[in-house]
């Protein structure tokens, strides 16, 4: 049960080792060793989680809910001085491109590899993967959308676990914290609520194109993965600069 219980927390890890390799091997091997260490455990928890996100029931978007929320917290970011170091000279705008290209390249590889793991005869692996794949990408995405904010020096309010929780409806948006209307309410039945268990859906729909014949999957799965990210990524800076009364195009 402790690798159930931990699975948002892995996720977590995934997700932000992925962000922050620095080389694309790196990334292939851990997303596959996650990935792989998922769907073989037969956790029945897990399982359980998994197979019913492909279903369409309020009961499987509620699991996939859960799992995000007890994520978010865990997800390692980097705050604005942290940045500053890690890109010196950079500018907001520059530091933002190079968020966005890192969380775009670690979410193509979460979908690159969870499809070759498909074509492996583990029918088993194939609802987990699912699970596995939403979560790392929902990771990496959420904590693009905290780091963006930090790279503009608009954090949101709130200690870390409620900066947390603003950037998670932040992604459920795809707006800045400060645009985000009605609170960061996760209660049941919340508007908040049910618009983030709508873009789960969503998302664990876009993680079944891994799962396509032989190679193509891995193929979909990056392509449809690098294209949201970038298309999230730069939702978030178009708020951001607007915010900081900043003009101009983005990239």
């Amino acid at each position: 049960m402790a690798e159930v219980e931990d699975f948002p927390q892995r996720a977590a890890d995934t997700a932000a080792d992925l962000t922050e390799a620095a080389r694309p091997a790196d990334r292939r091997a851990r997303i596959t060793a996650f990935v792989k260490s998922t769907a073989l455990s037969g956790a029945s928890a897990t399982g359980r989680g998994a197979r019913v996100i492909l279903g369409r029931g309020r009961r499987s978007s509620g699991w996939l809910t859960e799992q995000v929320i007890a994520m978010a917290p865990r997800l390692r970011v980097r705050d604005h001085e942290t940045l500053r170091a890690q890109f010196p000279g950079k500018s907001p705008d520059e530091i933002a491109a190079a968020l966005i290209d890192g969380a775009a390249a670690a979410a193509a590889a979460a979908g690159g590899a969870a499809g070759m793991w498909a074509i492996l005869p583990v029918v088993t692996a194939f609802p987990v993967e699912v699970a596995a794949e939403t979560l790392v990408v929902v990771g990496i995405e959420v904590k693009l959308v905290a780091e963006l904010h930090e790279a503009f020096g608009l954090p949101a309010d709130g200690n870390f676990a409620e900066r947390m929780r603003a950037y998670l409806a932040a992604w459920a948006h795809r707006r800045g914290v400060f645009m985000i209307p009605g609170g960061v309410v996760f209660a049941p039945g919340s508007p908040l609520a049910r618009l983030l268990r709508r873009r789960l859906a969503a998302h664990a729909g876009r993680s079944t194109a891994s799962l396509g014949p032989l190679l193509t999957g891995a193929v979909a799965g990056a392509v449809l993965n690098r294209s949201a990210v970038r298309s999230l990524g730069r939702d978030i800076v178009r708020d951001l600069r607007r915010h900081r009364g900043i003009e101009g195009r983005v990239e």
